[in-house]
């Protein structure tokens, strides 16, 4: 069994990792796995701080944490943001702790990343990176079209991950651009279906709201070049609605689906057909966040080698990187229109 340490306690703290963790524990489905002892939380910004929610136990330090768990028997949720990562994963690796789920994406940009694979090689950690799309019912589904070959062969993605997300970025800074929010999931599905990939474009629009400016936080789209197929991924943050659509389309037919859109209702949606033929229709279950702590805590507990996935999630912030540099000049993207610069700032605008 393993106790829980949860470093980080805004939206993807307790609104995600938290309240996942509270009702997978209370389900008592898989014995052996979470230990019923307090899990224990730590607020950078406000060390002193209580604990915000009854069952967990608050700490002032990673010093007072390891005080009260065993490194070798404990996971470590780490849900700061990118831009506040490397500091804290130095400070645990020497308190002895190297179980570790990292939020996404690993890091802000390459460099970050690659300070974390080096540390993650120096301590022996063992870090899974939260991937809850790579781990989703859908992602299967949609890799047997692709692997069994009746629709054809993959020609193109086209993923559409729309939400309102003024609010939060008003409030704070934990996220560079726009690529660092939604793209991620996304990214990583892409080569998960279609294999490596390069840039083939960028393009990055700032957030306004009234005279209020966020520059890079608005709409960000990505064009990625595969062997044989292309990637349009494409964000807007300032959307009316909510939409995670994803299409594939193959050289014998077409593939529609939809990730599950809200935390109460997890169930995705998914469309095809070949060429010609009636479509099916398939909704299934999909809590794709739970089914991803399962398999990271098994993983963790058993051993198993997490470096290929460590590197997946180098790659994924690699072509990101790559989107930002693009965007930041836009005479270099192949294929998308010009972009508006990047970086986070917000100006107001009278």
């Amino acid at each position: 069994m393993k106790r829980t340490l949860i470093i980080g306690l805004g939206r993807a703290g307790l609104g995600l990792h938290w309240a996942v963790l509270r009702r997978l524990r209370a389900a008592g489905r898989h014995p052996g796995l979470f230990a019923p002892a307090p899990v224990l939380s730590l607020d950078p910004l406000a060390p002193s701080a209580p604990a915000p929610a009854g069952e967990l136990k608050a700490v002032s330090s990673i010093a007072e944490a390891r005080g009260l768990l065993d490194p070798e028997h404990t996971v470590v949720h780490l849900c700061t943001p990118p831009v506040a990562r490397l500091g804290l994963l130095r400070e645990l690796a020497a308190a002895g702790f190297r179980r570790i789920i990292v939020e996404k994406p690993l890091a802000a940009e390459r460099r970050g990343a690659q300070d974390i694979l080096d540390l993650a090689r120096a301590e022996r950690l063992h870090l899974a990176v939260v991937a809850p799309w790579l781990a989703s019912s859908l992602t299967a589904r949609l890799g047997r079209l692709v692997e069994e070959g009746e629709m054809g062969e993959l020609r193109s993605i086209d993923v559409r991950q729309s939400k309102p997300r003024m609010s939060r970025t008003l409030g704070d800074e934990g996220h560079p651009t726009a690529f660092d929010v939604e793209p991620p999931h996304s990214v990583g599905v892409c080569l998960r279906l279609a294999g490596d990939a390069v840039l083939a474009g960028a393009e990055l629009a700032d957030m306004r709201v009234g005279d209020t400016v966020v520059a890079g936080m608005g709409r960000a789209e990505l064009l990625l070049r595969h062997r044989s197929a292309t990637s349009r991924i494409t964000s807007d943050l300032t959307a009316p609605v909510r939409e995670r659509r994803i299409q594939l389309r193959f050289t014998g037919g077409l593939a529609v689906a939809h990730y599950p859109g809200a935390q109460d209702d997890h169930y995705a949606q998914l469309r095809f057909g070949r060429n010609g033929r009636p479509g099916t229709r398939e909704v299934f279950p999909d809590d794709a966040l739970s089914a991803y702590f399962v398999d990271a805590y098994r993983a963790l507990r058993d051993g198993t080698d997490l470096a290929p996935q460590l590197h997946n999630a180098a790659r994924v912030v690699e072509l990101l990187a790559d989107a930002k540099e693009a965007s930041r000049r836009p005479d270099e993207a192949d294929t998308l229109p010009p972009a508006a610069p990047s970086g986070r700032s917000v100006s107001h605008a009278g």
